[in-house]
């Protein structure tokens, strides 16, 4: 059995670039968007639970909300900012108002999108700073040339990139040097060690950060079924999760449920425990403290090499029914 009162989570640097980071982080998406029963006061105690087991690497973006999740977190961690490190992202463009416009990686849009982050998260520099998506219209090496302008401002100490393939990767880290880069990873979605992006990261000293590395709560145990989600979550549109596919994919789980069973672990702690094993710096999302901790005990569990060779047997590339995301999304991927 993991304690859930264990040592405080230690430190790992990410990328090559001197950026220090605990080693899981905490993805606040889920507080302010896309999930459903948002509870603000629960959130903020959240994330000074995670404080104190030791997580110190906070992601949001200013799509989240938008804008009311980095509002959120920069009030959250301002007593400790210079203990934290914050990461946020741009590239989906925005107003003032909050109205979406689409994709934005213009040289422009990186300084109006940085000056406004900048000033939701009540903040003088943001610790890493992400394109969220590649814009089809601006050459990569623009908005690389921009980020490049920010950090030489000190707006940004590092620079990331989200779901890539790698020959942007390659790119972009020609112009400046890339400190991470951010895609979903989980036993449910491996397409990274497929299409060559952790290879492409391990090569060139970048760190990979898996986001929604409990498969979107799926690999938890705790959804068997549409209606575990509330009517407003975004989840239920997403192709796992239509009940054709919600019912293989909890078979999987019930798999990998009995391989925790025998380490004494939730199915949840098995499959971030997994994550963490393939040299990554997940962040698992969530707003309850009650889950935070499980999450953070997960790290330490560790495998021997019959029981690693049964989790990926269970769940192997391409085990799910239904891709992770709708095609529209996918094909944001560049």
């Amino acid at each position: 059995m993991v304690d859930q009162n264990s040592t405080p989570l230690g430190k790992r640097p990410l990328g090559s670039q001197g950026l220090l980071v605990s080693t899981q982080g905490l993805g606040c998406m889920g507080m302010s968007a896309y999930y459903a029963g948002r509870d603000d006061a629960e959130s903020t105690a959240t994330i000074h639970r995670a404080l104190d087991l030791g997580v110190t690497f906070f992601d949001t973006a200013e799509s989240y909300g938008p804008f009311t999740n980095e509002v959120l977190v920069g009030k959250a961690l301002k007593s400790r900012r210079e203990d934290v490190q914050i990461a946020t992202k741009f590239a989906m463009e925005f107003d003032d108002d909050g109205n979406a416009l689409g994709f934005n990686g213009s040289p422009r849009y990186a300084n109006k999108a940085v000056n406004r982050s900048l000033k939701h998260l009540d903040t003088d520099y943001i610790d890493l700073y992400y394109l969220h998506r590649v814009d089809p219209e601006v050459p990569i090496e623009d908005t690389m040339d921009a980020l490049a302008d920010l950090f030489m401002a000190g707006k940004i100490r590092y620079i990331g990139l989200s779901e890539v393939t790698p020959e942007t990767i390659r790119r972009a880290h020609l112009i400046h040097p890339i400190t991470a880069v951010q895609s979903e990873y989980s036993l449910f979605a491996r397409d990274p060690e497929k299409d060559g992006v952790l290879a492409t990261c391990r090569e060139l000293g970048i760190g990979f950060v898996p986001y929604s590395p409990l498969g979107r709560g799926v690999l938890t145990g705790g959804i068997t079924k549409v209606d575990d989600l509330a009517a407003d979550d975004h989840r239920r549109n997403l192709p796992w999760f239509k009940p054709e596919n919600l019912d293989e994919n909890v078979a999987v789980v019930d798999t990998l449920r009995e391989l925790a069973a025998q380490k004494e672990v939730t199915p949840g702690q098995l499959a971030l425990a997994w994550v963490l094993a393939q040299d990554t710096t997940p962040i698992p999302g969530t707003k309850q403290r009650r889950w935070l901790e499980q999450n953070v005990a997960a790290s330490g569990i560790k495998f021997t090499t019959a029981e690693m060779a049964a989790i990926n047997a269970a769940s192997p590339h391409g085990v799910t029914a239904g891709e992770r995301n709708n095609p529209g999304v996918l094909a944001t991927n560049r």
